[in-house]
């Protein structure tokens, strides 16, 4: 049995409808041994592909096929995860990056908000603050 592509990135859950994973196929977000995939090319078991979503690039082995879409709990038996360490410490300092900052749904900063960041980055601000030497300085 083979799957086509876009087919099977659906069916697991990798993205939310087929033509977002035909879209990912055409623009060559997903590869295979350094090859960009069509989205009508077929999966077979043991084939290993990557796909690539924002920074980070993401490893698969297909396991079984299916072209119906899975339960989230069922996925694991169909494909395994096998990305490598360096691109899931990409995502972890990414979430990092991302929970420093303004709270989530907070919108855009206000009026006040963007005075207050202008007086702190000012010169004037920082004057007191611009030579750590100085410091140690005054303490002896």
């Amino acid at each position: 049995m083979e799957v086509r592509v876009d087919k099977y990135l659906f069916a697991m859950r990798i993205y939310k409808t087929r033509s977002i994973a035909a879209d990912a196929c055409k623009n060559g977000r997903i590869t295979m041994n350094g090859t960009p995939l069509k989205s009508s090319r077929t999966l077979k078991i043991g084939d290993r592909f990557s796909v690539r979503k924002g920074p980070i690039t993401y490893s698969y082995e297909v396991l079984r096929l299916s072209e119906n879409r899975l339960g989230a709990k069922l996925v694991p038996e169909y494909m395994r995860d096998i990305t490598a360490p360096d691109q899931l410490e990409l995502l972890e300092l990414a979430r990092l990056a991302s929970a420093s900052g303004r709270d989530r749904g907070t919108g855009r900063p206000t009026k006040k908000d963007r005075r207050d960041i202008l007086t702190f980055m000012s010169d004037d601000y920082n004057e007191d603050y611009d030579d750590l030497d100085d410091i140690d300085d005054h303490e002896e």
